[in-house]
């Protein structure tokens, strides 16, 4: 069962610890490895986690404790529930963007042909 988080838009790393069940270091240490959490940091330099990234952590918690999934695979597990990004290394450059967008727009000139042809049917 997941804690009820308190309502706040902004909690600092010790409340944070405190909710998700862990020490500091493992906050610290999760953020370099899912980009998914990534908490802003206040003028005097301390780590500001939004509502999304205590949601985050709790599910890596739970994934990593309680399914016993590792690193990676937890990784995998939040990709493919749309919340972690995909590894810099698979992100499409700006030309495989454009060449995608141009094939797509191909595709949608010949569907129209292809309504056109059996509207006037």
């Amino acid at each position: 069962m997941r804690p009820q988080l308190p309502a706040k838009l902004y909690y600092r790393i010790g409340e944070v610890a405190s909710i998700v069940g862990v020490e500091p270091h493992v906050l610290r240490y999760w953020e370099t490895e899912f980009r998914s959490v990534r908490p802003q940091k206040s003028a005097k330099g301390q780590r500001i986690y939004s509502r999304r990234d205590v949601e985050t952590l709790l599910k890596v918690k739970e994934l990593l404790y309680a399914h016993r999934f590792t690193i990676a695979g937890a990784k995998r597990k939040l990709r493919e529930g749309g919340i972690e990004p995909p590894p810099v290394d698979q992100v499409a450059t700006h030309a495989e963007v454009q060449r995608m967008r141009e094939a797509l727009l191909e595709i949608r000139v010949e569907l129209v042909a292809l309504l056109d042809e059996l509207g006037q049917s």
